[in-house]
């Protein structure tokens, strides 16, 4: 379904569409009736009596009832460790802030130290100008506070802001059959996926009771029956097809259901370090241009390796993607910019954050593409985003690559592009992206990676663009 609230043009932003928002389908989804009851174990009980606090009592209330919207009929122990989708300090999440305060004033802590996506901002790095900044830091005026309030609850760091937290840089990487209460939709997607673990699509508020308490309502995703897929993906095309295209077209298709993808395994070999950033990418677009958190990957995925077509529900429905499929949904991105032929601002690279070995393929990328020109520095604003940790252990990896995409103007960014560019006095910048994700939350346009280099190099649009 299209965003009708923004006349349809910025794709399928999951937050409008008649989705549940769990990764839970709308259509498996059943009313109830008032008079279901979870069943609790002693320990829980007590917490849910009252006995260990009020304060931890409103929380497993709140997660039960949250629960048995979906027919949960029991919590389980969460493993691995939680990540956190809300990264922005604003007026506008004063009702978490609030809460978060009582909880760090109580003493309590999650359950293991967390991370946390990136910030909104980096001015260091990727500085709006003077004017733009005032406003802009007036809007996000409660960030202190929410990494204080972060840090006494548990998060790791200063520097654990990243939405690729289960990569090995970061260090938060949970094991296959770990159950999470995760809240940001890449991640979860990720996690459930690549990894194997099993996490819903949680809301901001409850990912952060459910890991006070390290627990969670089993339903949905964390399901063997819930992780079945309704869709039979099958890929058709000439060559690996770019993530973010593929992503979009079956996020469009799906929505929220699982899709079971075949076609890729030619291409991509196995999950790892070289194929990751694709399969995080690829991932993010189906979680954002659907509400996809979960997909199997024949003979690719942990899931899909153990247990193959058996995964797939009876009377799946199947959708073919080919090269002209994937220039049917290309087209039809809409150009949302004032000027719709204005030169780019800007150039973002990276939505979810860059892999080491993603910054190693932009920086040979851009340092091609400009000896090819015969220039030495990019001609349009360049921005990579990623991690601190991520950014620390490429330079340490790749140094020349550092060293050459550092001399060629482009410049490695800690903080979010689609959250920079959702500010009233950013929103309107005219820049172009390689994330999907970015494009349909924002008015950036999204551009294949060829058309990006051309810009970096020139300042302008590609032919026809």
């Amino acid at each position: 379904m299209l965003n009708s609230g923004l006349g349809g043009h910025i794709g399928t932003d999951a937050n409008f569409t008649l989705t549940t928002q769990t990764g839970y389908s709308r259509a498996d989804a059943k009313p109830t009736t008032g008079q279901s009851k979870m069943q609790l174990t002693a320990e829980e009980q007590a917490i849910y009596d009252g006995k260990h606090g009020e304060l931890l009592q409103k929380a497993i209330r709140t997660v039960v009832a949250y629960g048995e919207l979906f027919s949960a009929n029991r919590l389980v122990d969460l493993g691995g460790a939680p990540h956190m989708a809300m990264s922005w300090g604003t007026d506008a999440v004063e009702p978490f802030l609030k809460i978060y305060k009582q909880l760090a004033d109580a003493g309590l802590k999650t359950y293991k130290p967390f991370t946390a996506d990136p910030k909104p901002m980096d001015n260091e790095n990727l500085d709006p100008g003077p004017k733009k900044r005032a406003i802009v830091d007036k809007i996000y005026d409660r960030e202190d506070e929410l990494q204080e309030v972060n840090l006494r609850l548990g998060m790791r760091s200063k520097d654990d802001w990243s939405c690729v937290c289960y990569v090995k840089e970061m260090g938060n990487t949970p094991k296959r059959g770990d159950y999470l209460a995760w809240s940001e939709s890449s991640a979860i997607n990720y996690a459930n996926s690549v990894l194997g673990a099993r996490t819903n699509r949680n809301s901001m508020g409850i990912d952060m009771l459910c890991n006070i308490l390290g627990k969670a309502p089993l339903f949905g995703l964390m399901t063997d029956e819930g992780r079945k897929a309704p869709w039979l993906i099958v890929v058709k095309t000439t060559k690996l097809p770019h993530p973010e295209l593929l992503g979009s077209a079956i996020g469009l298709k799906v929505m929220e259901a699982v899709p079971f993808i075949t076609g890729l395994k030619d291409f991509l070999g196995e999950a790892n370090d070289r194929t990751s950033g694709w399969l995080k990418d690829m991932g993010a677009a189906t979680a954002s241009n659907g509400a996809v958190g979960l997909y199997h990957l024949e003979g690719i995925t942990p899931d899909a390796i153990e247990h193959g077509r058996k995964l797939l529900k009876d009377g799946y429905q199947t959708y073919v993607v080919d090269d002209a499929e994937l220039k049917r949904v290309y087209d039809s991105y809409p150009n949302l910019w004032k000027d719709p032929h204005h030169k780019p601002e800007r150039v973002f690279i990276g939505c979810p954050h860059n892999t080491v070995e993603q910054l190693r393929e932009w920086g040979d990328r851009i340092d091609k593409g400009l000896k090819a020109s015969g220039k030495t520095a990019v001609a349009c604003p360049t921005y990579l985003f990623a991690s601190k940790y991520v950014r620390d252990a490429f330079q340490l990896k790749y140094p020349d690559v550092a060293k050459s995409l550092t001399d060629n103007g482009a410049v490695i960014a800690l903080n979010c592009p689609m959250m920079y560019l959702s500010t009233p006095v950013e929103m309107d910048e005219m820049d172009v992206t390689n994330s999907n994700k970015t494009r349909v939350y924002t008015k950036g346009r999204f551009f294949l990676d060829d058309d990006l280099v051309h810009i970096m190099v020139t300042g302008e649009l590609p032919p026809g663009a």
